[in-house]
């Protein structure tokens, strides 16, 4: 865990365009620095999506159910490749086609590290193959279900300090695609909560 937060990640303006790097662990110390990221969401041929129980030694938002796999893309490496690299790290699945269906900036601080997330994030959709061996990683993963969508969002409102403050955002791009096909990024939308308890950013931007 530590030697992954020493990683350098890209930082960005609200446009997405780099202008540095730096450590992940300085990125997301407060006040945060804005960088690119990237949220996986794996779909079964039933549109059901495969979430994941964050680890209880993720630096933030640990044990907070997310999307089936996060990160951040290094310096110069394509969206594609450090997101099957993380899918093969947390899950061992993959390789999987993706397709970007949106791109947001959200803030969130998590009240129980005092780390901030402040994010320029790629949403990418994944098709995943049921008959795909799964083998999840117990340092990044505590546990995996499927869930419903729809139903997930509205569980979203219901009980959002059960789920990490990007998962609304991303359930709701999955639903609503704002990113042609081709993965050029849309317009990003930047939510006004600033903590976990906030219910602007529990909603994940949407």
């Amino acid at each position: 865990m530590s030697s992954r937060e020493e990683h350098l990640v890209e930082l960005v303006d609200e446009a997405g365009e780099a202008h540095g790097e730096t450590s992940v662990a300085a990125a997301h110390q407060p006040p945060g620095q804005l960088h690119r990221a990237f949220s996986v969401i794996l779909v079964d041929p039933d549109g059901q999506v495969l979430l994941q129980r964050r680890a209880a030694v993720k630096t933030r938002f640990p044990l907070r159910w997310a999307n089936s796999c996060c990160g951040h893309p290094r310096p110069g490496e394509s969206l594609a490749e450090a997101a099957n690299r993380r899918l093969r790290e947390e899950l061992g699945a993959g390789p999987v086609d993706l397709t970007e269906v949106g791109v947001y900036i959200y803030y969130a601080e998590d009240p129980a590290t005092g780390r901030v997330e402040f994010e320029y994030d790629h949403v990418l959709r994944g098709e995943f193959r049921p008959a795909a061996p799964l083998q999840p990683d117990p340092d990044e993963v505590a546990e995996l279900r499927w869930a419903d969508p729809a139903a997930l969002e509205a569980d979203l409102d219901r009980d959002p300090r059960s789920y990490a403050p990007w998962l609304g955002g991303v359930v709701s791009r999955l639903l609503r695609p704002s990113v042609p096909t081709s993965g050029a990024s849309g317009p990003a939308v930047t939510p006004s909560g600033s903590s976990a308890d906030d219910a602007a950013e529990r909603s994940g931007g949407r």
